[in-house]
C-alpha cells in the first residue's frame, strides 16, 4: 500500500508562487522572443525642413542663467564646431533631420533643417495670470506667431494645464489653412514637478531611485526646460501636423523623442539615466557639447534608420 507524504502549508504556498511566475516569465503557445520596441509609422504627411524660424515668448520671470542656457543650446543645433569634441548637439540634431531622407528615397543626403530666433518678447506681468489652461495657449502663441514656430516658455511660477501629468512639454497647431500656426509650450519644472519632470536632475516621484545628476548648466529648471523643449522641438519637426511619425493616438502619440522615456546614455533603464559625461571642474553630468563650451544633457531619439532609441553616448 503506497504511503502519502503529508504538505507543508509553506511548501503549497511556495509551489504556487513559482508556478505563477514561470507563467508570468514564459511566453505561451510560443518559443519566440517577444520584441516590445517601440515602432513608429509614417503616417504620410509633410515634415519640417529648410529653415525653421522660431519667435519666444518668455511668460513670466526667468533669470539671466535660464534664458541663455535656452538661446546656447538653440544655436548649438546647427552649430559643428570643434570636432575633437565629441559628442555634440549638432550630431543628435542631425538624426532628427535624417527624418526627412528615410520619408523620401530622393534625398541621399539628410536635408539641413536650419533653426534661429528671429524674435524674442517678455511677458513679466503674466497677462493671462498664473494658472494656464488650455483655453490660455491661443492668445499666446497669437502674441509669438511672427516665426513658422511659436515658442513659449513659462517660468517656475506658472501652472500649464496637461504638463507635469506625464509630459513636460508640449507642441500643436493653432488655425487651418495658411492662417495656421505652429507653437510649443514649455514649462519650468523646477516648483511645480521636478520630480516629474526635473529628473534626472531631482529625485523622481516614484519608480526606481538613483542619485540624481548635477545639472550640466547648474540650474535644474534650465537645464530640464532644454530636454523638455529638445522633446517637443523634434516631435514639431517629425510630426507637426499630427499625421507624420507617430505611434498610438493622436491625441497623445509616441514620437520621436517620446518615444524612448527616461534614456539619455547607453545601458539606460527605468530609475538610471545611461552612461553620460561628468565635467571634472563642476560635476556637471551631459552627454552633448554646444556653442561656447557649453554642455548639455539630451534625450534619446527614435532613431528611423534602425528602427531603435538611440543616444549620442
Amino acid at each position: 500500500m503506497a504511503s502519502s507524504i503529508p504538505l507543508n502549508p509553506l511548501h503549497i504556498s511556495t509551489l504556487i508562487s513559482l508556478l505563477l511566475l514561470l507563467a508570468l516569465v514564459l511566453p505561451l503557445g510560443s518559443s519566440k522572443k517577444v520584441d516590445i520596441r517601440t515602432v513608429l509609422t509614417y503616417h504620410k504627411g509633410p515634415l519640417l525642413t529648410g529653415d525653421l524660424n522660431l519667435t519666444i515668448l518668455w511668460y513670466g520671470r526667468f533669470g539671466r542663467v535660464q534664458k541663455s542656457t535656452i538661446r546656447n543650446f538653440i544655436r548649438s543645433l546647427n552649430h559643428n564646431g570643434n570636432f575633437n569634441l565629441e559628442p555634440r548637439v549638432s550630431t543628435w540634431w542631425k538624426t532628427i533631420e535624417s527624418y526627412q531622407s528615410i520619408k523620401s528615397s530622393r534625398h541621399h543626403k539628410n536635408p539641413s533643417i536650419r533653426v534661429q530666433v528671429v524674435k524674442q518678447m517678455t511677458d513679466n506681468s503674466y497677462s493671462v495670470g498664473k494658472i494656464l489652461t488650455q483655453n490660455s495657449i491661443p492668445g499666446l502663441v497669437q502674441k509669438a506667431k511672427s516665426g513658422s514656430v511659436a515658442v513659449i516658455f513659462t517660468a517656475r511660477d506658472v501652472s500649464v494645464q496637461g504638463l507635469c501629468t506625464g509630459k513636460c512639454s508640449q507642441h500643436g497647431i493653432m488655425g487651418k489653412g495658411s492662417l495656421h500656426q505652429l507653437y510649443i509650450m514649455v514649462g519650468n519644472p523646477e516648483s511645480e514637478c521636478p520630480g516629474e519632470c526635473g529628473w534626472p536632475f531631482h529625485k523622481a516621484d516614484q519608480g526606481p531611485q538613483s542619485l540624481p545628476l548635477q545639472p550640466p548648466n547648474g540650474d535644474i529648471g534650465a537645464d530640464a526646460m532644454v530636454i523638455g523643449f529638445a522633446t517637443a522641438l523634434a516631435g514639431t519637426v517629425t510630426n507637426p501636423y499630427k499625421n507624420g511619425y507617430f505611434q498610438g493616438p493622436k491625441t497623445n502619440p509616441l514620437e520621436a523623442v517620446s518615444a524612448c522615456p527616461g534614456m539619455f546614455g547607453s545601458g539606460a533603464f527605468p530609475g538610471y539615466a545611461g552612461k553620460v559625461h561628468v565635467d571634472p571642474h563642476d560635476g556637471g553630468c551631459f552627454n552633448a557639447h554646444g556653442v561656447n563650451g557649453k554642455k548639455f544633457l539630451l534625450p534619446a531619439v527614435w532613431n528611423p534608420k534602425t528602427s531603435a532609441c538611440w543616444t549620442t553616448m
